[in-house]
């Protein structure tokens, strides 16, 4: 071994734990790497973000734009209306969405898919007799399994492709992944709605009925010679602390005031409305004279036609995951009440002020209908609460569908390169306004870009200075023991148990040039060993944390960390037993021999 190669292996391997622990975000941990290659000289100062110029990192932005043109124009919710059935079995009905979940993951984002979906999946859950969870958990993994059908369905692919680029062959084109990812999907998606929604744990999900909002919700009204008469809103939340609770609006002189500024002083005949607990909140309120007010039904119905309740599930990519209510400043900047937070079907035991917020919870909020939707865009929040299916925008939901199809079709005849064909579909959107010029860079997941763009170099030099060759000529020797199909099998199998627990991007950049080096050393094809790559890194299903669409359903489906592999680790032996013999039709391991 040389002393480049010791350096590759570990660095690589320091980065794996990095990505396994979790402590640093994907993108941090990859530009850590790549600085400590350029450091150790493994990477030339001068190529270290040579990858921010690769094909697969300008494609996979560009794909994000036009994802994001297809979900505000109104054309994905026009298809989930006229393809969701209105009344059916769980078998329909998982069938459908998740059918329909798989086909719009092969051509946009899939968080995004999922996004889009998942509210219509809890309206129809009940009605064919399914929990929040069991439709959310099969439709989760069949968005997953969608992607891995075109080369823009999911990032690995793209990546895989650019490996196979660099090695000096012609990259894959837009449907070479389609006989294997097709084939995974339809075996998974079977098994999925004909026995695997049965596996699903029956949990309680945290979807609006888990927030009972009439048992801590009160109001208390100021009498004359109150105590609290000439307090600010703070103090009196401070002398309410063993309430538990905090002051979300009032009414003073028949106007309503929604998350109120805590400097504002009451004074006599106003009405404060808190969330707390009652119990507490009633011996509490002693000292300071103020009473329980009876309800008024008529005032109450002209409340509820002014502020809404939603629920909102945090996305992974949220920019405020990690932050607590009290730094979003939701009251002073939003005018926003966070009522309750629950996370994994269980609401938060801690004030709601030093819950600090993560990818998966349940945001319950309370607001103005503009506060709450101009906020939850902003935030990266889906709501959860039963919405309308409507296309408010047609000539620009055919326009944006009219866009990614020229744009994939481009693609797949060899009109232009994926990178160009996608970059002149970005370029219509922003043209043609589909998605705000102000949006259309939020649109792009920048910590994907960054992980994409830093780990192909530390890639490469994990290559070029052999260490990966050693990897797998070590596997291949002492595992595979020389025998091609069970190399491939495991390539498959380790590439899918490291996707359960890093990121799927990562996965494919590290197991890459192992794949490639695996199949030089056996001679024989290396597109096999690529594909077995591309279908492992996407296909994690095991934890919560191996794929963003995982994480998205946790707190909804009310779900645990240990719940996904009962359905998980099935799902996954189908893919194998499905990938491995249909990678061999399609990429046969001989086919390298008339071509060294």
């Amino acid at each position: 071994m040389t002393t480049d190669q010791g350096l590759s292996l570990l660095l690589i391997c320091a980065t794996v734990l990095l990505f396994l622990s979790g402590r640093l975000r994907h993108d941090i941990v990859a530009l850590s790497a790549l600085i400590a290659a350029v450091a150790v000289g493994l990477v030339p100062a001068d190529r270290a973000f040579d990858g921010f110029a690769q094909p697969a990192v300008i494609t996979v932005a560009c794909v994000l734009v036009l994802s994001r043109a297809l979900q505000v124009s109104g054309a994905v919710d026009w298809l989930a209306r006229n393809a969701l059935p209105s009344s059916g079995g769980p078998v329909r009905t998982l069938l459908t969405l998740c059918g329909l979940g798989a086909f719009l993951s092969a051509f946009m984002n899939n968080v995004g898919a999922l996004a889009l979906l998942m509210p219509v999946a809890l309206q129809i859950a009940p009605r064919a007799g399914l929990t929040a969870g069991q439709a959310l958990m099969p439709l989760a993994f069949g968005t997953v399994l969608g992607g891995t059908v075109t080369l823009i369905g999911t990032p690995p692919n793209l990546i895989v492709a650019g490996f196979r680029a660099r090695s000096g062959e012609a990259p894959f084109a837009m449907f070479d992944f389609t006989p294997v990812g097709l084939a995974v999907t339809l075996a998974g998606l079977a098994f999925i709605t004909l026995v695997g929604w049965r596996l699903v744990p029956k949990r309680q999900g945290s979807t609006g009925e888990d927030f009972d909002t009439g048992a801590y919700m009160a109001e208390l009204t100021v009498p004359p010679e109150a105590a609290a008469i000439g307090m600010t809103l703070a103090e009196i939340e401070a002398k309410l602390a063993e309430a538990g609770g905090q002051i979300v609006a009032m009414e003073r002189r028949g106007t309503w005031l929604t998350a109120p500024r805590a400097s504002r002083k009451v004074i006599e005949g106003d009405l404060l409305v808190m969330e707390a607990d009652l119990a507490t909140l009633i011996e509490a309120a002693q000292p300071l004279g103020l009473k329980l007010a009876e309800r008024d039904p008529e005032q109450e119905s002209r409340r509820n036609d002014e502020v809404l309740l939603r629920e909102y599930v945090v996305r992974p990519d949220s920019a405020l995951a990690g932050s607590t209510p009290a730094d979003l400043g939701l009251r002073s900047r939003y005018g926003i009440n966070l009522l309750a937070v629950a996370r994994s079907g269980q609401r938060a035991a801690t004030r709601l002020r030093e819950w600090r917020i993560r990818a998966g919870d349940v945001l319950l909020l309370q607001g103005q209908a503009e506060a709450l939707s101009g906020f939850s865009a902003h935030a990266g929040f889906i709501p959860l609460a039963e919405r309308d299916l409507h296309l408010p925008r047609p000539r620009q939901a055919l326009l944006a569908s009219g866009i990614m199809a020229a744009a994939v079709a481009a693609a797949a005849l060899g009109l232009a390169p994926p990178a160009i064909a996608f970059t002149c579909g970005m370029l219509a959107v922003m043209i043609t306004r589909l998605v705000p010029l102000s949006d259309v860079y939020d649109s792009i997941d920048w910590s994907v870009i960054v992980l994409l763009a830093a780990m192909m170099p530390v890639a490469d030099a994990m290559e070029s200075s052999g260490a990966a060759k050693l990897v797998a000529e070590t596997l291949m020797t002492h595992v595979a023991q020389g025998n091609a199909v069970v190399a491939l099998g495991l390539i498959l199998v380790v590439t899918m148990t490291l996707s359960d627990v890093m990121n799927n991007a990562a996965t494919a950049a590290v197991m890459c040039p192992i794949a490639l080096g695996a199949a030089s050393a056996l001679s024989v094809n290396p597109d096999a060993f690529l594909m077995a790559v591309a279908i492992g890194a996407s296909c994690s299903f095991l934890t919560p944390i191996g794929h963003q669409n995982n994480t998205l359903i946790l707190g909804p489906g009310g779900f645990r960390f240990g719940d996904y592999w009962r359905l998980g680790l099935p799902l996954e032996a189908v893919v194998a037993a499905v990938a491995i013999p249909v990678i061999l039709w399609v990429f046969p391991l001989q086919a390298v021999a008339s071509n060294p």
